[in-house]
């Protein structure tokens, strides 16, 4: 596999870590991001470069399962609602930029020469947008609109359905000695039965098993069973000649609605991350550079002109489609390469005898070189003046939801949570529950809350059941040691929002309090309060005078705890007692010292603390 150390894998992936850590943020550094720091990380290390790595297509077979986490993740946002009020986008404006690209590219290629057939397949390959990098890119960016971001993401979906027909298409191009002997449309029924296999295992076979497995309460068996979805989906869409993406892509999209949707968002976003820049690294050793040297004149003009020409198509159909001129500029720049299932269709166009050789290695080089100048197009283009022109009004009826949006991000929903949520409730407040309790979740889902299964410590469930948009996140659980601990990793991750903490006592509150916390409940506090000024009431004291006392000792209180954060005992004046226990001290001074009216009471009085 490499040159550098064939006998040891260890040190090939001290190797790649090396030169992704040492690359990437150095690329992030000069504004350049962190796609093409992978990129040349793998262009340097790969069999053109240094020689370290002589197989990158071992690597890229590996490290595909990045993008077909990612798409598993996609899924998980795209409930099926939202991906039918995004049909119009995949079918229509998915198969319209499509078919223009397609024919623009064709033409393109016969009017330089090349035979029609071998025009096409190129030109396919040049088509089909490299849906790990556009992605990457997009989350990189923040001047994309969301209804940007959902057109981009749909003409992404199409082009990974048409995978299937354009190698049945392929197969059929082929000359009939090399054509396979059950014919095209036996790959397209396999395919067919490869995705109605996943539609019903998804449909009914999913949530139970992850009810079983969150029941168990051993939380690696949830992160083996994201795993086992996300491959187990991959591998059935690779017998039936599918994409192994859109089978994760699937899988997310039948779990998006389930309770568990962002723990297991949270579960493969580690390895999302690693093998997509293990992907992001093989691309870059793919780049044949003693083949673009060989015939740089072809593949440079033809990189420049199928990219230009590319989007210029995307642009032109974008304003067609009443895109503004902003939102067209960035889908062209975004999207005006080639992509990874072009070495798909190459190699079944050369088996099949419709390229020789020579002519896949030409084009795959020119894709590879697409892929690596795509994110210096987009820098390029996000630092020329836009020219801003008034968006044409959405109608409603196309409006999709965002995901959360609302305003209270709730961890725990036990018996405090429970009351906590009601007022919300009745003001109809977008609330979003956390919890890992399933008697917990189940519960909640009978307010009309988003609710997720989640350990509510880890700050990567956190980030994706949207903390870093809450307005307010509730701390509500019963444990002051997970308290404490959800306030140390997160707070200042999310130092905009307001924080409400739930307390254990007063020492609890003054432990939250030092860790910055302004808003914070003793949990039996109000309730007892309110619980005195019930007796109050029943021994003949009036309304108004219950409440005065009681606002008089909560008053009271206020300034005793005040008077412990600044470290003075508020009993004893002068005696330092924030590193002390608080002891009960009475808020109003006795008028008459304590009598006991047993043996056993008058000894514990007695008895020192």
């Amino acid at each position: 596999m490499s040159a550098v150390a064939t006998d040891n894998p260890l040190v090939e992936a001290v190797a790649l870590l090396g030169a992704a850590v040492l690359l990437v943020p150095l690329f992030r550094r000069l504004g350049l991001g962190s796609v093409l720091g992978y990129l040349v990380a793998g262009m340097l290390v790969g069999p053109y470069g240094l020689g370290w790595f002589t197989d990158p297509e071992s690597i890229l077979h590996l490290a595909e399962l990045g993008v077909v986490m990612f798409l598993f993740v996609i899924g998980l946002e795209m409930q099926p609602s939202r991906l039918w009020c995004l049909r119009r986008y995949i079918l229509g404006l998915g198969l319209l930029q499509t078919a223009a690209s397609a024919a623009a590219l064709t033409a393109l290629g016969w009017l330089s020469g090349l035979p029609v057939r071998v025009a096409f397949i190129g030109a396919l390959g040049f088509t089909l947008t490299s849906t790990a990098i556009v992605m990457q890119l997009m989350g990189e960016r923040r001047d994309l609109s969301p209804t940007a971001g959902q057109k981009i993401v749909s003409v992404l979906l199409l082009e990974d359905l048409l995978l299937v027909p354009l190698l049945a298409l392929v197969a059929w191009m082929a000359p009939v000695h090399a054509a396979s002997a059950s014919g095209p449309w036996f790959a397209v029924l396999k395919g067919v039965a490869a995705f109605v296999t996943l539609l019903v295992a998804g449909r009914w076979l999913l949530n139970p098993l992850f009810r079983v497995l969150a029941k168990s309460k051993v939380r690696e068996l949830l992160s083996a069973g994201a795993l086992l979805v996300v491959l187990g989906a991959a591998l059935l869409m690779q017998v039936g000649g599918l994409s192994m993406a859109m089978g994760a892509f699937i899988a997310g999209v039948l779990l998006s609605e389930s309770s568990f949707r962002h723990q297991l968002e949270a579960d493969v976003e580690p390895f999302r991350g690693l093998l997509l820049g293990l992907f992001f690294l093989g691309v870059g050793m793919m780049l044949d550079l003693a083949t673009v040297r060989a015939h740089w004149e072809y593949i440079v003009f033809g990189v420049v002109a199928m990219m230009a020409l590319k989007g210029a198509c995307i642009y032109v159909i974008a304003r067609v489609t009443r895109s503004d001129h902003g939102e067209a500029l960035q889908r062209a720049s975004l999207m005006a390469l080639g992509g990874e299932f072009a070495f798909v269709l190459f190699a079944a166009a050369t088996e099949g005898e419709v390229l020789t050789a020579s002519q896949n290695a030409i084009f795959t080089a020119a894709v590879v070189l697409s892929m690596v100048l795509s994110p210096l197009v987009d820098v390029v283009m996000r630092r020329l003046p836009a020219r801003r022109a008034a968006s044409v009004p959405e109608h409603a009826e196309d409006a999709v939801p965002e995901g959360l949006n609302g305003s209270v991000l709730m961890i725990g929903f036990g018996r405090f949570g429970q009351v906590v949520s009601q007022p919300l409730l009745a003001r109809d407040v977008d609330v979003t529950v956390i919890d890992t309790d399933i008697e917990m979740i189940q519960a909640a889902s009978r307010f009309g809350f988003r609710i997720y299964y989640g350990d509510g410590t880890r700050l990567d469930v956190l980030e994706a059941a949207g903390a870093g948009r809450a307005q307010v996140i509730a701390v509500c659980v019963d444990r002051r040691e997970t308290v404490n601990r959800i306030l140390d990793v997160a707070m200042r991750e999310y130092p905009d929002a307001t924080w409400l903490v739930r307390t254990y006592d007063r020492e609890h509150s003054r432990e939250v309090v030092s860790r910055g916390v302004e808003n914070h409940v003793r949990e039996t506090f109000e309730s007892a309060l309110h619980f005195g000024t019930l007796a109050l009431r029943r021994i003949g004291v009036s309304s108004r005078e219950a409440r005065r006392i009681t606002d008089v000792v909560r008053a009271r209180d206020a300034t005793r705890f005040e008077q412990e954060i600044a470290g003075v005992d508020w009993a004893t004046a002068g005696t330092s007692s924030f590193t002390r226990r608080s002891e009960p001290v009475p808020l109003t001074p006795p008028r008459h010292p304590s009598q006991a009216l047993n043996q056993q009471a008058e000894v514990a009085t007695r008895a020192k603390p």
